[in-house]
């Protein structure tokens, strides 16, 4: 299918004129919840408000839901257009409007051979993506079997990524996530702070004969990867040289380069001035934002480390969620309910947060990665036509693992004076079944799981307390009030499917946010300034007395205090 218009979507529809805003503010105003009682009134409330999606199990009962409610934030979707939107997505219109381009990452996981065809401004995106992926098959296959050696001839056991932002936080939230599957002997790392500390501290046990690195940016000029490139050449060079391995003939540097580092870039000549051979870059493209990419060529560190299987598998559930979306009736459709769901939240009850709670340690990465893909996304003051928003927008995304969470910041969730809706994650079969004495120590853990969506559902009345023998002032203190929303996902186990399938849940989550908002997801035009402003400091950090006369006064005393204690 050639990419065009399906709907007329210039202007975004400000949602504070629609009849669903108005529904919801009167509801608002008068909105008691009290889930302890929608519970007891209606046996079949937590049926009726689970979906299926895919392999994920998703309980949205101990919501502040009801459905009338539920009814209004359809009705919100529907005025707003968000599915016309999401198709217009699919067929490759220029959604991203500040950069003029399609946003295509639902595109890196179409099976191949998919009907109809997508051709989206002149180009055969469908074949340009298996293309890329055959490709990535093959190199990781060669890696991983042997046929990829060293310079000195020594099979890789351990790929190190070097990237930031999206080249980086996908990558190492999906190996952590998944390492039961890297079972070929090759460790992966990731390398991303301009801090020496984090290069330093990621190669100091490591054997330069045996180390690839896949340096990841688009562009090839990102000034945090390709500094840490460069140190991590310099690296393997005096490695090398030590165990005598370089050499003295000339281009025994270059020959290095050539068997140590890959990369993913579509920038080719600076690949090749690198060092790096250009046939060994892998290219993606410029409707794939940064924080959308661990689907595209950025997956290469996961498909040498895990397997091609595992990473197609990966990809495969992306795209059950992507159907998921295209398919379902917004009443069913997980993803839109819950990004109508934050709607309610931020723009009618007064929530900024949002925590997501992982009871699962290889998920222990995956708020962070939502870090950036929703406050990335949706940290935006002004319309995709450049008019100022009409609602507030946006939430800090945050979390841990549980039940280490439990034991730092879940007193603020139960008792505090701040909403914070949290999504709850889970699986039925861990990794490492292990047992403590006869007690199944995963099933101890979950009841951990069941029982904080209870307790912050249902809370602890100051009668109930007052049963168990507390009595006077440490009633209250005792007292939870409840009624503090959660939404509960379990699956059968970390598969690469489920994973795939949790990160697109939360893009499409984000999406939808974005849509009922008139924003542009795609755009991150705040992460532009500092970074050019951080290339004008730094010679003033290096003593360029111009370059610090023109700071603020603030920035020139910080300058000074380090030139002052700064060790040569």
């Amino acid at each position: 299918m050639e990419a065009t218009s399906v709907t007329d979507m210039s202007a975004p529809i400000d949602p504070t004129t629609t009849a669903a805003w108005a529904r919801l503010a009167d509801l608002e105003a008068s909105f008691a919840p009290d889930l302890r009682a929608w519970f007891a009134a209606d046996p079949t409330r937590a049926t009726r408000y689970t979906k299926q999606l895919a392999d994920l199990h998703v309980d949205l009962s101990k919501n502040l839901l009801t459905d009338e409610l539920l009814a209004a934030l359809v009705a919100l979707a529907e005025e707003t257009r968000v599915l016309d939107r999401y198709r217009a997505m699919l067929v490759g219109e220029h959604i991203n409007t500040t950069e003029d381009r399609a946003v295509l990452h639902t595109a890196l996981r179409r099976p191949a051979g998919a009907e109809p065809g997508l051709v989206v401004d002149g180009q055969d995106v469908d074949h340009d993506v298996q293309e890329v992926l055959a490709r990535i098959d093959a190199f990781a296959e060669r890696v991983r079997d042997g046929q990829w050696r060293g310079l000195t001839g020594k099979r890789v056991t351990h790929v190190v990524n070097i990237g930031i932002g999206g080249s980086d936080l996908g990558p190492v939230m999906v190996y952590e996530a998944l390492q039961p599957y890297a079972t070929a002997g090759i460790e992966a790392r990731f390398v991303s702070n301009i801090d020496p500390t984090d290069l330093a501290q990621k190669t100091a046990d490591l054997d330069p004969e045996t180390t690839l690195f896949v340096v990841a940016s688009k562009t090839f000029t990102t000034l945090e990867t390709l500094t840490n490139a460069r140190l991590a050449r310099d690296w393997l060079w005096a490695g090398l040289a030590e165990r005598g391995a370089l050499g003295d003939a000339d281009g025994a540097r270059a020959e290095a380069v050539a068997h140590h580092f890959v990369a993913v870039s579509t920038a080719l000549d600076k690949v090749a001035a690198f060092g790096i051979d250009p046939t060994n870059a892998f290219g993606f493209w410029d409707w794939v934002g940064g924080r959308y990419s661990v689907d595209s060529a950025i997956g290469l560190t996961l498909a040498i480390a895990l397997g091609p299987d595992v990473f197609r598998e990966l990809l495969s559930g992306f795209h059950a969620v992507d159907d998921h979306v295209a398919t379902t009736p917004l009443e069913d459709n997980v993803p839109v309910l819950m990004g109508l769901l934050n709607i309610w939240y931020v723009n009618f009850l007064g929530a900024q947060t949002h925590a997501v709670l992982p009871y699962a340690q290889q998920l222990h990465r995956f708020p962070a990665y939502l870090q950036q893909l929703t406050m990335e996304s949706n940290g935006k003051s002004v319309r995709w036509d450049g008019s100022p928003v009409a609602t507030g927008t946006g939430e800090v995304f945050w979390g841990e693992p549980g039940t280490n969470g439990q034991h730092a910041f879940y007193q603020l969730i139960h008792q505090g004076t701040l909403l914070i809706p949290a999504d709850f994650i889970a699986f039925v079969n861990p990794a490492y079944p292990l047992e403590d004495g006869g007690q199944d120590v995963h099933e101890l853990f979950l009841a951990n799981f069941l029982a904080q969506t209870k307790a912050l559902a249902f809370g602890k009345t100051s009668a109930e307390v007052e049963a168990e023998g507390t009595t006077g002032a440490l009633v209250p203190a005792r007292t939870f009030a409840g009624n503090r929303p959660t939404t509960s996902i379990f699956a059968p186990a970390l598969t690469p499917a489920a994973l795939g399938q949790l990160v697109a849940l939360y893009e499409h989550i984000t999406f939808v946010q974005g849509v009922v908002w008139g924003i542009n997801s795609f755009d991150q035009w705040g992460v532009e300034l500092g970074k050019k402003l951080a290339l004008e400091i730094a010679p003033a950090l290096g003593g360029d007395e111009a370059a610090l006369a023109g700071q603020d006064a603030s920035t020139r005393e910080l300058v000074a205090y380090y030139l002052a204690h700064r060790e040569d």
